[in-house]
């Protein structure tokens, strides 16, 4: 019990709590935006059953990536078109890449959805059925679970550490998606912004996939985008949305003083 509980062990689960947190955001964004399609009297009842689930699977992938590693690595797919696109894919790159593609997908069709002018577009708009929304937070989970599980990985071989951070940070990620979602909901000008940051997470994830599979096209690699560079492209996004908020307010204060002055006039 004290080989188990030791120092070391402890440190490595503290920093893969860390961990889990740093490379969760993306997932907890993904999972406050989606939970808003379902009934608004349940949303906050799937968030955690989804969070929930994909947890228990999170840990049954940790044991299947234990057990399986070296043939999740293995090329399973080499595409050669010379000059145009070069690759070798493995389950790893694929599931990454599936992932990424959903993701543009979704957030291109939120912000497509938005533009249109809909008087009554909260009246008539249908929500998703619970289960769906369960369905698609538990899968995207674990697609975005295969840096965080192959990072904790790369630090020890001790499950139980490995599985303790997953459960805590699965917690931690509840927590947190019912304050971003009510952050949400109560200021509707950011629901623009965080779907714009999906996007990105999008492209993240191609990246990512595409870096794994050696990709290139028209003879260009596909280079990741290291967390660093995603990190700074979001506070670019919130600083961009501040300011733009705040000119917008100063201009339709000025366009009201401007109206009630020639109104008076």
């Amino acid at each position: 019990m004290e080989s188990l509980l030791n120092i070391e062990n402890l440190l490595t689960l503290g920093a893969l709590v860390v961990l889990q947190a740093v490379l969760g955001f993306d997932n907890l964004l993904y999972v406050s935006l989606e939970s808003k399609r379902a009934p608004a009297e349940k949303q906050a009842w799937v968030r955690k059953m989804g969070i929930g689930m994909a947890i228990v699977l999170r840990i049954v992938l940790l044991f299947a990536l234990v057990s399986l590693i070296e043939y999740v690595k293995d090329p399973i797919l080499n595409i050669n078109i010379e000059g145009i696109i070069e690759g070798v894919f493995n389950v790893h790159s694929i599931i990454v890449l599936v992932g990424g593609i959903f993701i543009i997908y979704t957030a291109t069709k939120e912000v497509m959805h938005m533009m249109r002018i809909e008087e009554d577009h909260d009246e008539n708009a249908k929500p998703k059925s619970i289960g769906m929304v369960i369905f698609w937070i538990v899968l995207m989970n674990v697609v975005f679970s295969f840096d965080s599980i192959l990072s904790a990985m790369a630090l020890t071989d001790v499950f139980w550490v490995m599985a303790t951070a997953i459960i805590i940070g699965g917690l931690l990620m509840i927590w947190l998606a019912e304050r971003v979602s009510t952050f949400l909901e109560r200021n509707r000008m950011y629901e623009v912004l965080g779907l714009f940051i999906l996007f990105v997470v999008g492209i993240m994830l191609l990246s990512e996939g595409g870096h794994l599979a050696h990709l290139h096209l028209f003879g260009n690699p596909i280079e990741s985008m290291t967390k660093t560079t995603f990190y700074f492209v979001i506070a670019v996004l919130v600083l961009t949305d501040i300011v733009q908020t705040r000119y917008q307010k100063k201009l339709l204060a000025k366009a009201a003083k401007n109206s009630a002055a020639k109104t008076h006039a």
